[in-house]
């Protein structure tokens, strides 16, 4: 198996070298990137190689904020899966950090162990919503249900849909493929598609997006 990429950011040395050495020891992880600030990582970044496939990101940081980071990584490095973690924590900050591109938001207190379990969904689904913050956002949408979208151009085909709903299910690329009798390239295919018609820029944004629309059920998410 292929080793997990990992980069780790925060502006608190003791916390970057502890989750280093604890993640070092793992046999599925890579820790390709350290550091102690954004304008640092995103410096170091540009000389990679090797882009790290997640990447754990403070969100209080001095000069530029996780937030600032995570903007740039959104236009300029879309592979790479955030993990915003904060002792700043409030579980009502789920949508922005959603919108701004996050992929999970979590508390800074959480042990190591689940944290490992929590970078190998991102990886593996590209997004991690814990059973509170479903809740959250199912509160959100039954508040301000969206409009849907009737323009023709944006309308989901049934194999965008079943896609779609594959990947809240958190299946892969490769599952979808060999669930759908399709080949894995197919399957990117529709993804990209389903980016642009749902005007999304990851996949805890389509997650959200079958939620809003109830094109799945929010604890179907958990069922894996």
């Amino acid at each position: 198996m292929d080793k997990i990429t990992l980069a780790l950011v925060d502006d608190e040395a003791l916390i970057v070298t502890l989750l280093s050495s604890f993640f070092t020891q793992q046999n599925d992880i890579e820790v390709c990137l350290t550091s102690n600030s954004g304008e640092e990582f995103l410096e170091e970044l540009a000389k990679q190689e090797i882009l790290p496939e997640v990447l754990i990101l403070d969100l209080k940081m001095k000069a530029k904020s996780g937030i600032d980071v995570l903007e740039i990584l959104k236009e300029s490095y879309p592979s790479i899966n955030t993990i915003i973690m904060s002792s700043h924590y409030n579980k009502s900050f789920m949508g922005f950090m959603l919108k701004t591109g996050a992929a999970a938001f979590i508390p800074k207190g959480i042990s190591p162990q689940e944290l490992l379990k929590i970078v190998k969904e991102v990886k593996q689904t590209g997004f991690y919503f814990q059973p509170d913050q479903l809740e959250i956002i199912r509160e959100q949408v039954a508040k301000k249900t969206p409009t849907p979208n009737i323009n023709n151009n944006n309308v989901l085909s049934e194999r965008e849909m079943e896609v779609l709903k594959l990947i809240c299910l958190q299946k892969t690329a490769k599952e979808i493929g060999e669930k759908l009798f399709i080949a894995q390239r197919t399957v990117e295919g529709h993804k990209n598609n389903l980016f642009l018609k749902t005007e999304t820029r990851n996949i805890a944004g389509l997650a959200i997006y079958a939620i809003q629309n109830n094109l799945v059920n929010s604890e179907e998410i958990f069922l894996n």
